[in-house]
């Protein structure tokens, strides 16, 4: 009996250290699934209810699932720049898709490696300057131009193959099988702990190729196999605001986004259908993964992770894609099992993904100036490691295309507080999530003290007017250089940008607008 005993009490320690990495026991192996453009709101009930992702749904019932995570940037390079880095945007300055962190920067990866981790890296990255296409980054450095735009293709379906086709996004699925065959024929023999990053492009939608090589991403693509995941009839159909009452950068975005035409309740029911089939196609993806570490042994010694950079708006508030602070662009899903890791528990702490670098290393010691805290007494059983908890806020920033004001939200409790550029020339929003999760009823005139506190506390974490004006100076600096490398191309060069349909309406007072504003000191 005092043997079997000892063998529980050993058993304890060994599966809660996978996870604490103290000196004696053997480390974890990490896999984080990153896809792109997945709701958060999914992962948890009633979400979840709309479409069938069992994968997640495993996850949900072994390991801890964070009811209030979110992206620390709206947007695809941003965002996953913090996740990499740990700090915030701000601190890094990747302002948009196009600036973001430069390739030498050290990232939770590069720790791991360095203390004794077998490191692998798979499919879409996006975090180091210089990606992106023209378009994007144009459109980001003029957002305080004064003129209205389309920037992107009016949102469509397209429902390819048929009820037996389960491959749709082929450049993901070639991702996952090169992945799950690295786990079933390389892993298993390491004689080191091993860190696998996998990296998504789904659900974000797919480039709209009528739209020419310039387009950006539109169209809402999948099978008759995904469609059938989806429960039809528990589809929500989002409230609109009218384009007349909007705040004045949410109907910059509609605009800019094409979503200010008449749409039909189908159309709508259909988008958002589209793209629930698209995160259960994720979901399958998560699955291959699960099941690779699984039928290799590696399941029980191995920490899995699912997140996204950022949601999806899928036509909440008039409105596609991301690039916003409401939940269904800002609302990302965090999911972790394994040894070590509470089975069912739902953590209503607001956290974001500037907080997977310090738990990713989970004993090791971290670099200094991070912005994130480690989740790991959150989510282990024996409390995990000493040391600060997440402060009970949450800081998202965006500075990109598709919104013409810096934008910085704060999350506490049931606040959600949005301030925008120097925080005088354009009006706040502040949100009650308890009593208005659609987002509809912008009460910040309603509770001016609220506010104020918000915006202290929002102020001693960042100084937002002095980063809004930090933007608004390399936005000017970076477009002017832009300019004088076409030379006399430029005309022709601007004009058949994404905007092209609109920009040639008006090309004189368009060309005009940018130098008044390159001008304006």
């Amino acid at each position: 009996m005092y043997a079997l005993c000892l063998a529980f009490i050993f058993l304890v320690q060994r599966i809660e250290c996978f996870y604490l990495n103290r000196s004696g026991y053997p480390k974890p192996n990490i896999v984080m699934v990153m896809s792109d453009a997945f709701d958060g709101r999914l992962t948890v009930d009633p979400g979840n209810r709309v479409v069938q992702l069992p994968y997640i749904n495993f996850m949900r019932e072994l390991g801890a699932t964070f009811l209030n995570a979110y992206t620390n940037s709206p947007i695809c390079c941003p965002s996953r720049a913090a996740m990499w880095s740990g700090r915030f945007v701000h601190l890094t300055q990747s302002w948009n898709n196009y600036k973001c962190l430069d390739p030498n920067a050290t990232t939770w990866m590069d720790v791991l490696r360095q203390n004794g981790f077998h490191t692998q890296m798979m499919g879409k990255l996006d975090y180091t300057s210089g990606g992106h296409s023209v378009s994007n980054r144009v459109e980001a450095w003029t957002r305080d131009v004064p003129f209205l735009l389309r920037q992107e293709g009016r949102p469509v379906t397209d429902l390819v193959g048929n009820i037996s086709t389960d491959r749709v996004m082929i450049k993901d699925w070639e991702t996952v099988d090169k992945a799950t065959q690295w786990i079933r024929h390389s892993a298993a023999s390491l004689s080191q702990p091993f860190a696998l990053y996998v990296g998504l492009n789904l659900p974000h939608p797919y480039q709209t190729q009528s739209l020419g090589p310039t387009a950006g991403g539109s169209t809402f693509r999948t099978s008759p196999y995904w469609l059938q995941k989806v429960m039809y009839d528990l589809i929500s159909l989002p409230k609109w605001l009218p384009l007349s009452v909007m705040h004045p950068v949410d109907y910059y975005s509609t605009y800019t986004k094409n979503c200010t035409g008449n749409f039909t309740t189908e159309e709508v029911r259909s988008i958002r259908a589209f793209y629930y089939a698209m995160c259960a196609e994720t979901d399958a993806m998560l699955g291959q993964v699960m099941s690779a570490l699984r039928d290799s042994g590696l399941q029980e010694s191995t920490v899995l992770m699912f997140t996204a950079d950022h949601g999806e708006l899928a036509m909440e508030h008039r409105q596609f894609y991301k690039m916003s602070m409401l939940e269904g662009s800002s609302h990302v899903p965090l999911l972790v099992m394994g040894p070590g890791v509470k089975s069912g528990q739902q953590l209503s702490l607001p956290v974001s993904l500037v907080d997977l670098y310090p738990t990713l290393l989970a004993g090791i010691p971290a670099p200094g100036g991070l912005s994130g805290h480690s989740l790991v007494p959150l989510v282990t059983r024996s409390g995990g490691l000493p040391g600060p908890s997440p402060p009970g806020w949450v800081l998202s920033e965006y500075h990109g295309c598709n919104a013409n004001a810096s934008t910085y939200m704060l999350r506490l409790g049931r606040w959600k507080y949005m301030a925008y550029a120097d925080g005088l020339s354009v009006p706040p929003q502040l949100f009650d999530l308890t009593l208005d999760k659609e987002e509809l009823h912008n009460v910040a005139s309603k509770f001016p003290d609220v506010c104020r506190q918000l915006d202290k506390l929002l102020l001693s974490i960042v100084d937002y007017p002095k980063v809004s004006e930090s933007v608004h100076v390399y936005n000017k600096q970076q477009f002017a250089v832009w300019r004088k490398t076409l030379g006399g191309n430029y005309t022709q060069v601007i004009a058949n940008l994404r905007w092209h349909a609109d920009w040639q309406k008006d090309v004189i007072n368009n060309e005009r607008a940018i130098d008044e504003w390159l001008m304006d000191s």
